[in-house]
């Protein structure tokens, strides 16, 4: 599978790494309903089998679940252990309600915390996971810290998750950051025209998350299927799974699938390579929650879609 250096890190990364969101589980607000933590274990050694080298959790999925999750799938893998990038300032209460905690110490909390649910002596890639609700002054601090962990061998390198170009300004300001974690798929564009060509002049590495818009641009998603989506599903609140747009999301997925036939690919799969095909995007999020999803997405083939084909996917919504 194809490499790159993340950033100005040392870090060469698969085009593809393994998403941990979902496999949290149910009982927190950005749930996506009930996981056999079996099926976890198994999809992220399926994916490992195929060569990923990353996988991106955070502390606030299943309020830690994932973390132990990713941890006891890599006490269980005898081959070479994976980049292992997590995430803090998300916060949780007792029902699972999340919260922002941009303190300095918390995010120390945060980082002692993430490092023994992991089971591990460092973190490869510790994220910012959202820049403050309301004072960006906020950041300043933060940042700080996160340079502290580095200085301090708790985490090799550190980045940013979901910040817009002027929340990077002033975070490089106190030190240098080595990625930015933004969404990006055919259904959202938003960092193509400023955010992605600032990433790519001040080597600040793009790893973006949701290329297949939450499962929308998978080729598997129906009316049927969402209509019988866990209620806990945060996906039921988001106006991308409603109408007047869930129409319109629907039948893309139809032409990735009919594209996808082409390159012997899934519609999922061609999604994922849209969004690779940008020279700012240093490698995709991917997340599955079995193994059977992993071989749905994630066998990675030595396609490239075309110019009549991108012209395609891209006038969808014109």
């Amino acid at each position: 599978m194809q490499k790159k250096q993340l950033g100005n890190s040392d870090l060469n990364i698969t085009s593809l790494g393994f998403g941990a969101w979902a496999i949290g589980g149910a009982g927190w607000e950005f749930s996506w309903g009930p996981q056999d933590d079996k099926k976890s274990i198994e999809a992220i050694h399926r994916a490992l089998e195929l060569g990923i080298n990353w996988i991106d959790t955070a502390a606030v999925y299943g309020c830690g679940h994932s973390e132990e999750v990713v941890a006891k799938a890599l006490n269980e893998w005898r081959d070479e252990k994976p980049y292992i990038f997590t995430k803090c300032v998300l916060r949780w209460d007792n029902n699972g309600k999340v919260f922002q905690n941009y303190k300095p110490e918390s995010l120390s909390q945060e980082c002692e915390d993430s490092l023994r649910r992991l089971n591990t002596d460092v973190i490869d890639l510790y994220q910012l996971h959202w820049p403050p609700d309301k004072n960006e002054a906020l950041i300043d601090g933060a940042w700080e810290m996160m340079a502290r962990l580095k200085d301090e061998g708790k985490v090799r390198w550190i980045g940013v998750s979901n910040f817009n170009i002027e929340q990077m300004k002033r975070a490089l300001k106190i030190n240098p950051i080595t990625s930015l974690q933004p969404p990006y798929s055919l259904i959202n564009r938003n960092i193509e025209a400023e955010i992605l060509p600032f990433c790519k002049e001040q080597n600040i590495g793009v790893i973006v998350y949701s290329p297949m818009a939450s499962g929308l641009l998978t080729g598997a998603m129906t009316r049927e299927r969402i209509e019988n989506l866990s209620a806990e599903d945060w996906r039921l609140r988001w106006e991308e799974f409603k109408e007047p747009k869930i129409t319109k999301n629907l039948g893309l997925a139809e032409k990735l699938k009919k594209i996808g036939k082409t390159h012997n690919a899934t519609a999922g799969e061609i999604a994922i390579s849209w969004t690779l095909k940008h020279p700012a995007v240093t490698g995709a999020i991917v997340g599955a929650r079995s193994a059977a999803q992993v071989d749905g997405v994630m066998n990675v083939r030595s396609f490239k879609l075309d110019e009549d084909e991108v012209n395609e996917l891209e006038a969808h919504f014109s």
